[in-house]
């Protein structure tokens, strides 16, 4: 739909998710081993946080889900449930448009760090003689003089996403294939095309974890064209935005 057939009283939103971003820090919210929140309906959830009064009779007009494939070696299960739940998300909101970035190794160098308390604590080097003969490790300098070490480890990362959703919101903004825009991700990489997006439409973002928005995609509700907008999201809007449990041959993976 183009502004020239489109209804005035309609305000046609895009809803943009970064779907690592948003996974992760609903993790975090939810309980990583509690069931009743994975299963998400994103569309109806971000949808249902409109206030009509600030947009006008809200209509889904643009759904991008910017995720990318997990396949790891060894673990089958990840992917057979993320591609069950892309599928129910097509079938259930047909307009949907996935778009996939790449989940790939990484071999990662760092200090290391005992996490059995509160907060991360770097740990202290009893020595190399001490040190268990599978564990390899260097020895080195902290930043308070004291003898840390230093480890490699083999991580995964996704790739790409971010840089989906900002293409993705910004073709349909500078394309007025929507009138406001709502993005799902709290990475502080998206500053500069949030802030263009404003400049254009009213754009939501919403924080999907409950810790602080990150500060690069905080501004004024007044920027650009304004009535702007932000939410963080708690396990509640999760949980009680949930896809049927069967979304045509799609079922729900147990657990979820």
């Amino acid at each position: 739909m183009n502004s020239a057939n489109r209804s005035p009283n309609v305000t046609r939103v895009g809803v943009y998710v970064d779907a690592f971003n948003v996974y992760y820090r609903a993790r975090k919210v939810c309980g990583r081993g509690t069931a009743g929140w994975r299963w998400v309906d994103l569309a109806g959830l971000a949808m249902d946080l409109i206030n009509p009064r600030i947009w006008p009779n809200p209509q889904l007009a643009r759904f991008a889900y910017c995720t990318a494939p997990r396949d790891r070696a060894g673990d089958p299960s990840s992917l057979a449930d993320q591609q069950t739940y892309i599928g129910a998300l097509r079938t259930h909101t047909p307009i949907a448009v996935i778009t996939d970035g790449k989940y790939v190794p990484r071999p990662k160098t760092g200090v290391l760090l005992d996490r059995d308390g509160k907060s991360p604590r770097r740990v202290v080097s009893p020595g190399v003689a001490a040190l268990p003969t599978w564990l390899s490790a260097e020895e080195v300098a902290g930043p308070d003089g004291q003898t840390e070490l230093l480890v490699s480890v083999s991580t995964f990362e996704e790739k790409g996403s971010d840089v989906n959703v900002a293409s993705h919101l910004l073709i349909d903004v500078l394309t007025d294939q929507v009138d406001a825009a709502i993005v799902l991700s709290n990475d502080s990489d998206l500053r500069f095309p949030l802030e263009q997006a404003r400049l254009h439409v009213p754009v939501a973002t919403v924080n999907p974890g409950a810790g602080a928005t990150a500060s690069d995609l905080r501004s004024d509700c007044d920027d650009g064209v304004g009535r702007h907008w932000w939410r963080r999201l708690r396990a509640a809007d999760y949980q009680s935005h949930q896809l049927p449990d069967r979304v045509g041959v799609f079922a729900k993976p147990a657990g979820w």
